[in-house]
């Protein structure tokens, strides 16, 4: 085996009414790629977060090289050699991709020690050029993709020449085509002798990148394997303890009559001229490459933008939906593609997350106020349903892992009983049992006679739970297909011409 880089060896973290770590460990080995695994909230982001210095463990020991390091922060972690991408990206927008990588460490120049602007710009087109990545170094993030943003910060980490890694689910929004590129990154990094530790949710990348497999369980150390000597389904029963059984449920009812009309509908420089029909009791999903226009379809239809042509109707009536509110009104729901950004109010509680698109239903009409006790069996009753993991209501949402979060947000719309709910990437970042338990809930809501409309960017889910499936390419509706019928070759055909 490789030389051991790291160590870290009984580690236990506790929050108040939460015990994220309980006597765990993980060793990582020069050259090698772990992959740490295991469902949302198992305490995977927290031990990292204990390795990069930003909690401090209550105990246990991490040895560096054979010798025990206490990181006091983050600035302790990268001087001694260890680099982290995290999961939820916060650049700053409003400066240049150089700016937001050297941020903190800039070229000094003179006597005043004033920032060396040219040299900043020249050490991140070598970086950038190294690492193949084709970007201006004065481009301000804010005009970036998420995807570009991701391979910025990828590059910010490698930039620290560090020993070890940490690339928190690197993936989310990046492109096949991105994803290969990054693997080219890690290999290189393998031949540095690096460590990386890789935490993601999709198998298919995990067995064709990563050396070693460590497994968590509510906070516990699972096991262990090579990825050689294992298989999707061992990692799948050691993750959750549990069989689930078929991945994606079968259908719960037979779609019904027309609820939503969509007819050449026209947002200029987005998409044009796209129609459909969505039907009671209907998974309809929407497929397509990173720029088809699938969201900014589904944010017309929801108010977000304005639309200049078409028309919608719903039961047969033309509808002006020109906000969000009208959208609700019209009982629709939008569980977004961002939760971060466009989803949660992040320093608030699980309580005032999963009530505020539904206020007026609780507000007494004759001295305008809220019967806040209600609210708040209501909010309770429907996170329990969805097994939001957490001590209390209390709880501020930003502490809650990304699985979690997501499921407060289905709790938020479930709340307002919409009839018809768009779900943008509804299982991106979250692990294998919180993705079993949101497709049953699909199920259930189509079985209630709810119409729902899916994007998502996993071709198996898509075949796997759509009654219709439209594809998308550069703004123009290519084709519909069954999803009995559905292949990922005619998928893709579609989605590329």
């Amino acid at each position: 085996m490789s030389q051991v880089l790291l160590e870290m060896r009984g580690i236990t973290k506790s929050f108040p009414g939460v015990k994220a770590l309980d006597n765990v460990r993980l060793t990582l080995r020069e050259g090698r790629v772990m992959a740490l695994m295991g469902e949302n909230g198992a305490g995977k982001s927290t031990l990292m977060k204990v390795m990069f210095g930003i909690y401090q463990r209550d105990s246990g020991n991490i040895f560096y090289r054979g010798k025990a390091v206490e990181f006091s922060g983050a600035k302790d972690a990268l001087e001694a050699g260890v680099s982290m991408i995290h999961q939820e990206l916060s650049p700053i927008l409003h400066r240049s991709i150089a700016e937001n990588i050297w941020l903190g460490r800039e070229p000094l120049k003179g006597p005043l020690k004033l920032i060396d602007h040219p040299k900043m710009y020249r050490d991140t087109e070598a970086l950038l050029e190294k690492l193949d990545l084709h970007l201006d170094p004065r481009t301000p993030m804010v005009d970036l993709t998420v995807a570009t943003i991701q391979m910025v910060e990828i590059a910010k980490a490698i930039s620290y020449n560090s020993e070890i890694i940490i690339m928190d689910e690197p993936t989310s929004a990046l492109t096949d085509k991105e994803v290969a590129h990054l693997f080219k990154i890690i290999d290189m990094l393998k031949s540095r002798a690096c460590a990386v530790v890789y935490i993601s949710h999709k198998m298919d990348e995990i067995f064709r990148i990563c050396d070693d497999i460590t497994v968590f369980r509510d906070g516990c150390f699972i096991g262990e394997r090579e990825a050689k000597d294992t298989n999707n389904d061992e990692l799948v029963q050691m993750m959750v303890g549990r069989d689930l059984g078929d991945v994606f449920p079968p259908p719960t009812a037979k779609p019904g009559k027309t609820r939503l009309e969509v007819r050449d509908l026209t947002v200029k420089g987005s998409f044009e001229n796209v129609s459909f029909d969505l039907r009671e009791g209907e998974i309809l999903g929407i497929a397509g490459l990173v720029g088809a226009g699938r969201t900014e379809l589904i944010e017309t239809l929801f108010g977000v933008r304005q639309k200049d042509a078409g028309l919608i109707r719903i039961n047969g009536n033309e509808v002006d939906i020109k906000t969000p509110q009208d959208a609700i009104r019209h009982k629709m729901a939008f569980l977004t593609e961002d939760r971060r950004q466009s989803g949660l109010y992040l320093m608030l509680d699980i309580f005032a997350n999963t009530s505020i698109a539904h206020l007026d239903a609780y507000r007494n009409k004759v001295v305008n106020v809220l019967d806040v006790r209600k609210m708040r069996t209501d909010s309770a009753e429907h996170c329990k349903k969805l097994k939001v993991k957490t001590p209390d209501m209390h709880e501020t949402i930003d502490n809650l892992s990304g699985g979690n979060q997501q499921k407060v947000l289905l709790a938020r719309w479930m709340l307002t009983k919409p009839d018809i709910l768009f779900l943008d990437e509804p299982t991106r970042g979250i692990d294998v049992g919180a993705k079993s338990e949101i497709y049953k809930l699909m199920r259930l809501l189509t079985g209630m006679g709810k119409s729902l409309v899916m994007i998502s960017s996993e071709l198996p889910e898509v075949m796997g739970m759509s009654d219709h499936i439209l594809v998308m390419h550069e703004g123009q509706l290519k084709g519909a297909v069954a999803g009995s019928d559905a292949s990922q070759q005619k998928i893709m055909t579609m989605a590329l011409s």
